[in-house]
């Protein structure tokens, strides 16, 4: 079984930090990463994903367009299934009540703490198993 992690950030960076972060993980073949630079694209990666299990979404909050905010109720429209963690580099309270309410399963803020993320991947996986 194919399981898949879809990250979504402006950030052109993001993606090789990841990469980084997880790269034994994803030599090893547990799992696969993609990005999407923007909430279109990963509206469209949702749709694309077809027999692929998606496991995790993990969403900036702030990006231009559409924001990540406003991406998660179309995400759980789609794909109630499907964890979404939120990640912000403004962790206040009412940004983490509102990403709560609109369905994030979390919030994280930037700095990743990757031991914690990768602990939620884990959990992820071996359900998925």
């Amino acid at each position: 079984m194919s399981l898949l992690i879809l990250v979504v950030d402006d950030e052109p960076d993001v993606e090789l930090l990841f990469r980084q972060q997880f790269r034994r993980d994803l030599r090893a073949g547990r799992f696969n990463m993609k990005f999407a630079q923007s909430a279109p694209a990963a509206l469209q990666c949702i749709s694309d994903a077809g027999n692929v299990s998606l496991i995790l979404i993990l969403s900036d909050i702030n990006m231009p367009g559409m924001s990540g905010l406003e991406l998660l109720p179309k995400v759980k429209a789609v794909r109630p299934d499907v964890p979404v963690i939120m990640i912000t580099a403004y962790g206040d309270a009412d940004t983490r009540r509102k990403a709560i309410e609109s369905g994030a399963d979390a919030l994280y803020t930037k700095p990743i703490d990757f031991g914690s993320l990768r602990n939620e991947i884990e959990t992820r996986v071996e359900r998925a198993a």
